[in-house]
């Protein structure tokens, strides 16, 4: 299915949870609405663009099981999170819980206004390899005290490509008393994800990862409980609009200035996409398939799975501890001498390297990572085992 895609042939693509990849459907349909906008950008961006948006944010919200009014659209899930977090007020001695798993950019995000307001930003350690779902639920919990307001976690981390417990975390936080702020960037296409019934107060998710909408394409929800809650994270004309449409939060947030929202509007084609071409079956395969030939990863460098190697811990994503002092050096020499697009990152004092398998990835691909990391593996010293 590669020829769905816009990707270079030459190369061995092993990274879609990065930014994704834009099928070339897709990618005509995103050109098509940035020459309607070219065509009259004064109609498009002050009139239709209202209209567009709305029928985008209602696909959206049909595919992930959320009212679209509770809805915004944002450039990427960093955006998202510091609208959280600007906004959100702790208290000197109050405490946010999260994981040791994050990713960087949040845990700067949150340091930082942590820091600002006197507040502890707790990133309780979990232990790898995770032994169960229970076991995990058991070492989050022993950081919360008496002083924590919020959790905040991801439902699929990035350096390690683990499924959290979210369902579970937010259950809990709820019968604690605290807000939950789930972190979702790696789940719409990835995984089932029903807004529903998950009981989080915030959640943000990219569209142009495993959804393969054009890059800048993104969503936040909040429940309307906490949405008057929200200053905008730039002033501009929806703030105390003349004209104000249904929804404050809509307002005070999706135009802030400028810009080309083509990427937004490629959702409903994305949607039609992935029904047209059966994702939900194909992406099932493609779990079965990396589960089946993980372990082959695991041996050729001697370590292990990070959790229980299930459909429960484990999407079209999985990462491996890579034993390296120089992990920059390795992902760059995988790409100019093998051409393989991978990560190779550095979480703490330990380094791992991520596979995708996407629908047009197949079980060779995986062999010949294997073959070249062996290969460096006994001709460099690059990488220890």
């Amino acid at each position: 299915m590669k020829d769905l895609f816009l990707l270079r042939d030459d190369i061995t693509f092993l990274n879609f949870g990065s930014f994704g990849a834009t099928p070339k459907e897709l990618f005509d349909d995103y050109v098509n609405w940035q020459l309607l906008l070219e065509k009259e950008p004064v109609q498009f961006i002050t009139v239709d663009g209202y209209r567009y948006l709305n029928e985008a944010r209602k696909a959206l919200g049909k595919f992930i099981s959320a009212d679209f009014e509770n809805l915004i659209f944002v450039p990427n899930p960093t955006h998202a999170i510091n609208i959280i977090a600007k906004n959100f007020h702790l208290n000197q001695g109050d405490e946010l819980l999260t994981t040791s798993l994050e990713y960087g950019a949040m845990d700067r995000t949150w340091n930082y206004y942590c820091e600002k307001q006197g507040a502890k930003y707790v990133q309780q350690t979990i232990t790898l390899p995770i032994q169960s779902k229970e076991a995990f639920l058991e070492e989050f919990w022993k950081g919360y005290t008496d002083k924590t307001k919020a959790v905040f976690i991801s439902q699929i981390t990035s350096s390690t490509g683990l499924i959290l417990p979210v369902n579970e975390i937010c259950d809990e936080a709820k019968k604690r008393g605290l807000i939950t702020i789930v972190d979702g960037a790696h789940v719409p296409a990835h995984i089932d994800l029903n807004l529903s019934e998950l009981k989080a107060d915030y959640y943000t998710g990219a569209c142009h990862k495993w959804m393969m909408t054009p890059k800048g394409s993104s969503f936040l929800y909040v429940h309307p409980d906490f949405q008057k809650e929200l200053d905008p994270l730039i002033i501009s004309w929806g703030y105390k609009s003349a004209a104000p449409s249904n929804s404050q939060f809509f307002d005070y947030h999706q135009f802030n200035g400028t810009r080309d929202f083509s990427a937004y509007l490629t959702i409903p084609k994305s949607i039609e996409f992935m029904e047209k071409y059966n994702w939900k079956q194909k992406t099932e395969e493609c779990r079965n398939q990396l589960i089946e030939n993980a372990p082959k990863l695991f041996t050729a460098l001697n370590t292990k799975p990070l959790a229980p190697l299930t459909t429960e811990f484990f999407g079209q994503l999985c990462s491996a501890e890579i034993k390296t002092k120089e992990p920059e050096k390795l992902q760059r020499l995988l790409f100019e001498k093998y051409k393989i697009e991978i990560p190779v990152m550095r979480h703490g004092d330990k380094c791992y390297i991520r596979f995708s398998f996407q629908v047009f990835n197949t079980v060779n691909e995986i062999d010949y990572l294997i073959s070249c990391l062996t290969e460096i593996i006994n001709t460099t010293e690059l990488i220890r085992k």
